[in-house]
């Protein structure tokens, strides 16, 4: 039978692309309430493919205003298991066109991938769970619900109303949530575990209004130089959070080699890491703080005066065993213990979301390495944790706190998903649907 997988898959391919292409022609951008009609499109051409594969019920949904969703249900045998298969159809800013090689919303393929804005996050994640079924045409072996969110790139902040409005219909025994990645090229893996977040504004005030710096200069600090003063306390000697009260925990074991680090990273040359103890740790279950925007004069054109306010928003990472309300509550204390000279500062909570740690043991999560290791030709996948915050597995964990949740997705090191020339490693891809595909025949099997 895994011959017969391998050869359909193989067949299916070429009609797979086709259809992600189609669906990254689509600017889904939920972020830009300009484009909302293209969000509706794109639910609308989700819906259209899965009636297409003769599932039984198709709706588009949403709940207090929030972008449309797709749950589509297809029945297999009976007795046998329910799989969950998610992903979201809504894609990031493309931001400045000029920053990619090519149109960010016309898929090309150069080299060994596909470039498009969606091209990997996360419609590739619904192309994957499609050609997954197609395999299978009318005899699946497991029952299957799909539920293609809209509103992931802009925090999923409806998605507690539509899981409880349609929890019956989102029941499963397994959850299978496409919107991860693997270790490497050739190098598959589970997902375990995941940073939450917390993102503050912080603004300080020094003056009324701005003064002349030479007439008040010396006697009067600015905003900015109170704003960064109170910002350099956030980190030690070493670049290491120094908020007090912060979670920190172990990693798995990964060796993440310095040579693959600098490359995927980034790091300018000659740059130094920062923080403490194994890379994996810092990039996985240590906090890490950033300060992501400054609001103060610009540069050109700035003139001889005192600033009277500046705002900074910051976006701190927290470690799995921690909270949203810990985290918040010690970046805020420290905030208040170090703003120096008297200063006037508001912290104004803008989002956040809680941190993940799956136990990713049991009859799932073994049928899920098996068929990894079957498709990445033996071999196994890694458990590996991810720095970034998906706040809705944390969602699904509580909602469904019966089912196994698989977390995996199409992604790679080198993808560039939410930057300029994001894209699809096409060979991984076709492993990412033969493994799905080996997947649901192993769950048929339990």
């Amino acid at each position: 039978m895994s011959d017969d997988i391998r050869r359909k898959v193989t067949e299916l391919l070429p009609q797979i692309r086709q259809d992600l292409e189609d669906l990254v022609r689509i600017e889904s951008v939920s972020a830009d309430p300009a484009r909302a009609s293209e969000v509706q499109r794109s639910a609308e051409a989700v819906a259209a493919l899965f009636r297409a594969e003769g599932f039984a019920s198709v709706d588009i949904v949403s709940a207090d205003g929030g972008a449309p969703a797709v749950i589509a249900h297809k029945p297999g045998p009976e007795g046998a298991p329910t799989v969950l298969l998610y992903a979201h159809h809504d894609v990031q800013p493309e931001n400045d066109h000029a920053e990619w090689d090519s149109p960010p919303f016309e898929p090309t393929e150069r080299g060994d991938r596909l470039y498009g804005r969606g091209a990997a996050d996360d419609k590739a994640g619904i192309a994957a769970h499609l050609g997954a079924l197609r395999v299978f045409g009318d005899d699946l072996p497991v029952s299957v619900t799909m539920f293609i969110e809209g509103e992931e790139e802009v925090g999923s902040d409806t998605l507690p109303a539509l899981l409880a409005e349609h929890q019956e219909a989102l029941r499963a025994d397994v959850i299978v949530i496409a919107d991860s990645g693997n270790w490497d090229i050739g190098e598959p893996a589970l997902t375990t575990s995941l940073r939450g977040l917390v993102r503050v504004d912080v603004e300080v005030r020094t003056l009324t209004h701005a003064v002349h710096s030479g007439m008040w200069g010396g006697l009067v600090p600015d905003a900015i130089m109170t704003l960064t003063t109170l910002l350099a306390t956030l980190y030690d000697e070493q670049g290491a959070v120094a908020v007090a009260g912060l979670h920190h925990g172990p990693a798995a074991d990964v060796e993440y080699p310095e040579a693959r680090l600098r490359a995927e990273s980034g790091a300018a040359p000659g740059v130094e890491w920062i923080g403490r103890g194994p890379v994996v740790e810092r990039l996985w279950t240590q906090p890490a703080l950033t300060i992501t925007g400054l609001d103060a004069p610009k540069v050109d054109g700035a003139s001889n005066t005192l600033t009277p306010a500046a705002r900074a928003k910051l976006s701190l990472r927290i470690a799995p065993g921690d909270t949203t309300a810990n985290a918040l509550a010690c970046l805020t204390a420290h905030l208040e213990k170090h703003v120096p000279w008297g200063a006037t500062m508001t912290v104004t909570t803008v989002d956040t979301g809680e941190p993940t740690a799956i136990d990713a043991t049991g009859p799932a999560y073994e049928a899920a390495r098996a068929a990894f290791a079957e498709a990445w030709d033996g071999t196994a996948p890694v458990d590996m944790g991810v720095g970034g915050s998906i706040p809705f597995i944390a969602e699904f964990l509580e909602a469904f706190p019966e089912a196994s949740v698989l977390v995996t997705g199409v992604e790679d090191p080198d993808t560039r998903a939410h930057g300029a020339n994001e894209g699809l490693h096409l060979a991984e891809f076709e492993k990412v649907v033969l493994a799905e595909a080996f997947l649901l025949r192993n769950l048929g099997r339990l």
